[in-house]
């Protein structure tokens, strides 16, 4: 197992470098630049003004160069400065935005995986009931629905109309309730789909039968026979996810004001702010990478005949 973690850590680095390679790439290939709208009111600098920024901050080099000197300040933590934030560095944005935006993720994935999962499974064992047709309408509801409507909608009962939750902020316990669901409202609905898509299949093997003839309780049927093998389809959906609301939150962080790092994340694709854009796409490539490797490492966990040698 060592052996194998080794090598599926030596490997995120060739996939690292491909990632940044092409964002890099195609990031100057895009018309404009960070000075192109920097005066005041939005006007462009005179020629001169934008000459020399471009001077200063190496963007006159060739792109090849550029992305060499990028990966050499990378590799020793440093993102550079921000184009866009004056007199401020990436990763003073990436420190400040970051905790936030972790928590709210790690918050609605728990939420996710504790709401999702036994909605699966009730309504794969309560197939063609009022429990499946409940459950299948929530995860309808939350796939179909944007995370922008759900948010405009909770702030609107519960905020507004019940006065329960504040509207915005990231002050306290209180504010957490209604981003958090908000997020994992699509991620519940995946996950209860793929749980209960999963549960069904488990439920014609031959080993649940046997167990089935057996006599055995049906709740040690469903805990040890069916739901920890139905588990593993489920658990390779939870890494994308996973990174998916630690990183994508921004339309959330935009409407409950949260300072996270979505709205660093906007300015920055407008504004051309290259250092911040990479550093963004370097953390949501390896927050991918690196729960892969945990998705993968659970399934030996969960299925003992899985091993890696």
């Amino acid at each position: 197992m060592a052996a194998y973690i080794v090598r599926r850590l030596l490997w995120m680095i060739p996939v690292l470098l491909v990632v940044t390679m092409i964002t890099f790439a195609l990031m100057h290939a895009a018309p404009g630049g960070p000075f192109d709208s920097s005066g005041p009111g939005g006007r462009r600098l005179p020629e001169v003004i934008v000459r020399n920024l471009e001077r200063q901050y190496g963007l006159n080099d060739p792109v090849p160069v550029q992305y060499v000197r990028w990966v050499g300040n990378m590799l020793v933590g440093d993102f550079g400065p921000s184009y866009s934030y004056r007199n401020r560095t990436v990763n003073d944005i990436l420190f400040q935005g970051l905790p936030a935006s972790v928590q709210l993720g790690s918050m609605a994935f728990l939420l996710s995986v504790v709401v999702g999962v036994p909605l699966g499974v009730i309504a794969a064992l309560r197939q063609n009931k009022l429990p499946d047709y409940v459950a299948t309408t929530i995860s309808v509801i939350g796939v179909a629905t944007p995370s922008f409507i759900i948010s405009v909608f909770l702030q609107l009962i519960f905020a507004v109309n019940l006065g329960w939750f504040p509207t915005g902020g990231w002050r306290g316990p209180e504010y957490w309730v209604l981003p958090t669901i908000a997020l994992s409202g699509f991620a519940i609905a995946s996950i209860a789909r793929y749980t209960r898509a999963s549960m069904l299949e488990v439920t014609r093997r031959d080993y649940v039968r046997t167990a089935q003839s057996k006599g055995l309780r049906e709740r040690t049927i469903v805990v040890i026979h069916m739901i920890r093998n139905a588990l593993i389809p489920v658990i390779t959906i939870l890494g994308p996810i996973f990174a998916f609301l630690v990183t994508g939150s921004l339309i959330i962080e935009t409407i409950f004001t949260i300072p996270g790092i979505g709205a660093f994340y906007i300015t920055s694709i407008g504004t051309r702010d290259y250092g911040l854009i990479m550093a963004l796409t370097v953390l949501f490539a390896v927050t991918i990478a690196v729960m892969n490797l945990i998705v993968d490492i659970a399934y030996a966990f969960i299925d003992p005949r899985i091993r890696y040698s």
